[in-house]
């Protein structure tokens, strides 16, 4: 758990998100594009369709993106 984050691949990032109500909106060449709406419009991240353990950065700039954050992600995981 190098960070504090735990080693989770793209996959499973994936369902983690559509399990925080993120919505699969389409492929693109970086991975698959998701989609949610907030208060102050809707927010798009991507994350890479990869069975291999997401680089703790990219992992972390993904929970910034989509407001999760170490908590958030770590509650999804107890769920």
């Amino acid at each position: 758990m190098a960070g504090g984050l735990p080693a989770i691949s793209g996959f499973e990032l994936m369902a983690l998100l559509e399990k925080a109500g993120w919505r699969f909106l389409r492929k693109s060449n970086h991975g698959n594009a998701y989609t949610k709406t907030f208060a102050d419009g809707p927010r798009v991240v991507n994350v890479q369709r990869t069975s291999k353990s997401i680089p703790p950065g990219t992992l972390s700039a993904i929970l910034r993106q989509t407001g999760l954050g170490r908590k958030g992600l770590k509650r999804l995981l107890d769920q």
